[in-house]
């Protein structure tokens, strides 16, 4: 079977000489929960942008590989890869540009070359799968933060991905928007790669967990194991979440 995501020995330096990432290697399966964990500049969303080919600007810029679904990403596939991997910025605005949520929802179906039919259907589908049908006619801007967040959501599932990747998807989310945001995801069925602060939302969602700290990848496996190894965390900058340390009392 394909891996959803392999990336191979992947190095990257920022055109400053900044190295961002030093031989990163990270496999996802399909159907695969996976928290991307790490302190800020750790290389998180360095890497989550070279998985549909935002980054390298260059590809001297580069080294080693990225495979989507077993495509090895290249100039040439690059839109092929991004119908597989749909990507959801850390900031809605960035992926918020059109006049209504509705339209904002239809930009990516009709970028596939759908007919007008089948673009309102998934258009229709997506907002109902993030409860937003009622807010399809207002301005983006006009939203809440988890309301744009989830209408960021429903433009990247109008596209069917086969991977979902998430950069920080709770961050600025007030508790509710925060709970109703997880409980979307835990319905989505296609593979996820999540990178994230959010501690207590890996525990509930990611089964396995991969920890990145200056552009290496410094642990990865059963994410109960990860977050509970109380001298790892405070190593690379993070928490022992309070969800494990009520479990497990001292």
């Amino acid at each position: 079977m394909r891996r959803a995501i392999d990336v191979r020995d992947l190095r990257y330096a920022y055109p400053d000489g900044t190295v961002a990432l030093h031989d990163v290697t990270l496999q996802v399966e399909p159907g695969e929960c996976v928290g991307l964990l790490g302190p800020n500049g750790s290389g998180k969303s360095t890497l989550i942008r070279h998985l549909n080919g935002i980054l390298p600007e260059r590809l001297t810029e580069v080294g080693g590989g990225v495979a989507v679904m077993g495509e090895t990403i290249t100039r040439d596939n690059i839109g092929q890869i991004r119908r597989q991997l749909g990507l959801m910025f850390q900031d809605a605005d960035d992926q918020l540009f059109c006049a209504t949520v509705r339209e904002d929802v239809a930009f990516g179906p009709q970028q596939l070359g759908l007919t007008p039919g089948e673009v309102a259907d998934r258009v229709q589908r997506a907002l109902e799968e993030v409860g937003l049908v009622e807010l399809g006619h207002r301005p983006p801007h006009h939203l809440s933060t988890g309301e744009k967040r989830r209408a960021c959501l429903a433009g990247v599932l109008a596209c069917e991905p086969s991977i979902l990747v998430l950069d920080e998807p709770t961050s600025g989310l007030d508790p509710r928007g925060r709970r109703e945001l997880i409980a979307l995801l835990r319905q989505v069925r296609a593979t996820k790669l999540i990178a994230t602060h959010d501690l207590e939302l890996v525990v509930e969602l990611c089964p396995r967990s991969v920890v990145l700290d200056a552009g290496r990848v410094v642990a990865d496996g059963p994410t109960h194991q990860i977050l509970d190894d109380e001298a790892l965390m405070l190593a690379h900058g993070l928490e022992r979440p309070h969800i494990l340390q009520h479990r497990h009392p001292h």
